[in-house]
């Protein structure tokens, strides 16, 4: 017997969640929750040149999402707004033309645990940090990673114009726009939750430029809308939201 078409009731929204191994997209009806088309794909997880950490090249991402959204077939086409979660804190470094310059470092990646304990200790140590950014960072968060990658792979460091989060270089690759939103903000170790922005004690004392970071936006902010792509079964204009961290969307 063949499965039912579900009867559509109102607008259609995209959620999108890029994990460590894959990327799911579920179509909703956002009238009535019911979920009308589904698809994944998976995407590989390397140990680092080297053999130990944990990295991804974002671009297997992007083509996973293009490969989940295509998968929901003509309703993927018929969604109003997509919003996009992913896994947290990782590092993921762009250079001038918006490519990644090198594997993204991801949140299970702890080789940046020596300098999370010296960044501790040079910044008023745990109870500062936790004051000024709203958690002590552990060696998951991106503050440690860049910092790790300042001291390992200065070339890599050298290449950067564009430092974002694994779900801000989906939505900047549908949009256009860099930005971010302020829960996986949180989670990056340079994000002060007391005043809303980002800490420039903090990045000036990890060698990062603000001018590398991605506009926060604020509460009920889109980030854009959808471009014209070759290959992504979305329709252009449809609207982007901010997305977040997976821990957040959950």
């Amino acid at each position: 017997m063949a499965a039912a078409v579900p009867v559509q009731e109102g607008p259609l929204v995209i959620g999108v969640d890029s994990s460590t191994q894959s990327t799911k997209a579920l179509v909703v009806d956002a009238a009535t929750g019911a979920v009308v088309a589904r698809g994944q794909a998976p995407h590989t997880m390397s140990g680092g040149p080297t053999g130990d950490g944990k990295e991804s090249d974002p671009e297997q991402w992007w083509a996973a999402l293009r490969e989940a959204l295509a998968q929901c077939g003509p309703y993927a086409s018929r969604a109003a707004a997509v919003s996009i979660a992913g896994q947290q804190h990782g590092l993921v470094t762009l250079d001038r033309s918006g490519r990644p310059v090198r594997p993204a470092l991801l949140w299970n990646d702890v080789r940046s645990s020596p300098q999370r304990d010296r960044l501790i200790g040079e910044l008023g140590g745990p109870q500062a940090w936790a004051e000024r950014t709203g958690s002590v960072p552990a060696p998951s968060f991106t503050v440690t990673k860049w910092a790790w990658l300042r001291e390992n792979e200065p070339e890599a460091v050298r290449a950067t114009a564009a430092v974002r989060l694994p779900h801000d270089y989906l939505t900047e690759r549908l949009t256009g726009q860099g930005t971010t939103d302020r829960g996986d903000a949180s989670g990056t170790g340079w994000w002060a939750a007391a005043s809303g922005t980002y800490d420039e004690e903090i990045l000036e004392h990890v060698g990062l430029s603000p001018e590398l970071l991605p506009r926060l936006l604020p509460q009920g902010a889109a980030a854009g809308t959808v471009r014209n792509l070759p290959g992504l079964p979305l329709a252009p204009g449809a609207l982007v939201a901010a997305g977040t961290g997976d821990n957040m969307a959950a």
